[in-house]
């Protein structure tokens, strides 16, 4: 792993790239709801030039994409790239990504879901530290956006993100959903995504180092046989060998039967993390769900699988 560089925090009318890399987006408004919700954060939104356009299950050709991808993140004026969707398609052009610029000109990258594959490309190739979070074009609850907040436009301390020792007027509905699978606490650099994106990556240059890591994992639409499969495919790589512990988010729209019949998600995890002695908990607020973290990837952070507390050792903006 390169040095870890912090992006800028987010100042008031930091302006906000607002891009889709991967999927279309599917209602008109979309665009109108990210720039809306970048003004209610206190910020300026700047609309990509491509970010409205389709082409088949992409939002544009490769080459539209990439080219609002490759502007956004290169250009000094712009303080922060936020995608409005994820979807599909971040693996077609995420060789052709201007790492060199992007690390001249280092700033805060927010998605998740398809976007997972970018993340983790950039703090991969150049040590920037990009956050797992809310997409734009959605509205934001209180939770999230506290936690937003939190992750990039705060000053002081590293934050606490957990549902034992948060304050329960932010923590919200989230509070009691951490179940533990395998009870401990471990450190580590915090680093993960969709579950789906990250084994898509085993074998290219832009998969993480996961050796004494906390990995956070989310998905949707996937049934428990296949996160079953994903899980066994990143075991027989070596990914799992050398974790320090596992946070899982949700999987949503999971269905964990088939004709032959079912386990449950708390046997599978087992199956794939108790051998190795990590702390493992799951139904943290990670992923396809409206009350979420950000989490900024590659920073240390604390994990406690027995109480549910992820707890970030260090800010992931400067």
């Amino acid at each position: 792993m390169p040095p870890k560089i912090l992006p800028p925090r987010l100042q008031p009318m930091a302006r906000i790239a607002l891009l889709a890399p991967s999927g279309p987006l599917l209602e008109r408004d979309h665009l109108t709801r990210g720039a809306e919700l970048c003004r209610a954060l206190g910020f300026e939104p700047v609309l990509m030039p491509n970010a409205g356009k389709a082409h088949g299950y992409l939002a544009g050709t490769d080459e539209e994409r990439l080219a609002d991808l490759n502007a956004a993140l290169t250009d000094p004026t712009i303080d922060a790239v936020w995608c409005l969707r994820g979807g599909n398609g971040m693996n077609r052009i995420v060789d052709r990504v201007d790492f060199t610029g992007f690390a001249a000109n280092p700033k805060a990258v927010i998605g998740y879901s398809d976007i997972t594959v970018l993340l983790l490309a950039l703090t991969t190739a150049t040590g920037v530290v990009t956050f797992h979070g809310p997409m734009a074009r959605f509205a934001m609850p209180a939770f999230s956006r506290s936690h937003f907040e939190l992750a990039l436009v705060r000053d002081g301390a590293p934050g606490l993100l957990g549902r034992v020792r948060s304050d329960p007027d932010v923590l919200g509905s989230a509070r009691g959903r951490i179940v533990t699978v395998v009870p401990g606490r471990a450190t580590g650099r915090l680093v993960g995504g969709n579950l789906t994106l990250l084994q898509a990556l085993i074998g290219t240059p832009y998969f993480p180092d996961l050796r004494g890591a906390i990995l956070f994992l989310e998905d949707i639409g996937e049934d428990l046989y296949r996160i079953d499969r994903m899980l066994g495919h990143l075991r027989l790589a070596g990914a799992l060998d050398a974790l320090a512990g596992v946070a899982i988010g949700h999987f949503s729209r999971m269905r964990h039967a088939t004709v032959e019949g079912a386990f449950g998600l708390d046997d599978v995890l087992r199956t794939y993390f108790a051998p190795r002695h990590v702390p493992v908990g799951h139904g943290f607020p990670i992923g396809h769900v409206a009350e979420q973290w950000t989490l900024p990837i590659g920073v240390m952070a604390e994990l406690d699988a027995t109480t549910g507390d992820l707890i970030l050792l260090e800010p992931g903006v400067s």
